[in-house]
């Protein structure tokens, strides 16, 4: 007999989280601003008191997490006083874990990038890659003349499946013996910083609300175009994670019912039919690359997608034809998102963005226009990310800048 799960019981809030999630709407506001807000126009935005504006301001400025930044005004009456992030006044480390290679940023308060580095991801046990990341983030700090005391913590952005509770990876293709690692817990006592650890795609939609801009700003799925194709998901500006931290995976998703079988059972899903490594393998049999077989690694899958791209952008018919055919697909899939999630956006981006972005943003956006069952209703932009390469372990360092400083309903919460 199947078990009858019960509703998880709501709880409540309490004055002290209140204020906390009011601290947060605060600098959210502030954040998103350009050029800065004044006490006036923060109380006009976020709904809240003068008093309530003046009394988290004032704590902002005394964690040295927002500045004074000069009067503006020319009308009649007392000159505002501006309000903007302070860069210095936080900053934390990103660590991207790919097959092929690690990436390490730190970022200060506003999202820029204070220092960063790669390193190949070393082959062999998960305790020596371990060891490499945290005594890369150890020489990072170091050369970066960041006070350490102001960094309040740890990102990785690493490929799915991951267990959000554990803090563990679970067999993520092409990362052989990552089977449950812990990395949060051997990463937080490798390094002393609190550790936060999240799939790649999830990590890069953080990216974008952080450092994207007007791209990163309501609700949107992140298409994170690597090794594997999966999406991020935000809506009204949180990002959705799911039950446990999984959301976005696609590759299921059925683009070609007479495509080529795929390990669930079916045929023609994004997993069998879109992603780089069969786009190579599809080259090759079409004689476009020379044969290389089926098996490639993460690196080497990358140099062969970008002689692919090489051969497209010199003119070849056969080469142009594969990637059109991987936009087309592609499309269908992000189709069936929009429409399931009612989003008003799809970014685009990744490490194999920057060679598909051609042939993708001539062909995507009409599809999915096509495609769109709230056509009528609304549009849905189709544009590419623009936080560059470096979108995974940006997107880690965000995750900790999110975690501590982004407007959650979380806050509100009573702890259980």
């Amino acid at each position: 007999m199947t078990e009858i799960r019960q509703p998880t019981p709501r709880r409540g809030t309490n004055l002290p989280r209140m204020g906390d999630f009011n601290l947060t709407v605060i600098l959210e506001a502030i954040r998103r601003s350009s050029g800065g807000l004044s006490r006036v126009e923060l109380a006009q935005f976020v709904g809240l008191s003068p008093q309530t504006i003046s009394n988290i301001s004032r704590r902002l400025l005394d964690q040295q997490l927002i500045v004074e930044a000069g009067k503006e005004g020319t009308g009649p009456g007392k000159p505002r006083t501006i309000l903007r992030l302070n860069p210095s006044g936080m900053y934390a480390v990103g660590v991207h874990l790919d097959p092929a290679v690690m990436t390490f940023v730190i970022l200060d308060l506003v999202g820029d990038v204070v220092l960063h580095s790669r390193m190949a991801t070393p082959s062999g046990d998960p305790a020596d890659v371990i060891t490499s990341i945290a005594d890369q983030i150890q020489v990072l700090i170091a050369d970066s003349g960041v006070d350490a005391s102001k960094i309040a913590g740890l990102g990785v952005a690493a490929p799915g499946p991951i267990d959000l509770d554990e803090g563990s990876v679970v067999e993520p293709p092409l990362l052989t013996r990552w089977n449950r690692v812990r990395i949060r817990e051997a990463l937080t006592e490798a390094t002393g910083l609190e550790t936060l650890v999240d799939k790649d795609v999830t990590s890069a939609a953080v990216a974008e609300t952080w450092v994207g801009g007007a791209s990163g700003a309501g609700s949107f799925v992140f298409m994170y175009m690597g090794t594997g194709i999966g999406c991020g998901i935000v809506l009204n500006d949180e990002v959705v994670r799911g039950t446990s931290g999984n959301a976005g995976e696609i590759g299921h998703i059925i683009v070609d019912p007479d495509g080529p079988p795929c390990d669930c059972g079916l045929r023609g899903c994004v997993k069998s039919s879109c992603i780089p490594q069969v786009l190579v393998a599809e080259a090759e049999a079409a004689g476009v690359l020379d044969g290389h077989g089926n098996d490639a690694d993460g690196p080497e899958v990358q140099e062969r997608y970008a002689m692919l791209c090489d051969k497209a952008d010199a003119g070849d018919p056969k080469a142009i034809a594969i990637l059109d055919k991987s936009a087309t697909l592609v499309a269908r899939a992000v189709s069936v998102v929009t429409n399931t999630l009612d989003v008003e956006r799809v970014v685009f981006g990744g490490p194999f963005w920057g060679r598909m972005s051609r042939y993708f943003l001539d062909r995507v956006p009409a599809q999915i226009a096509a495609n769109s069952a709230a056509g009528m209703i609304h549009g849905i932009d189709v544009v590419g990310s623009g936080v560059g390469e470096d979108v995974g372990a940006i997107g880690a360092a965000c995750l900790v800048l999110e975690h501590t400083l982004a407007p959650r309903a979380q806050r509100l919460l009573l702890e259980g």
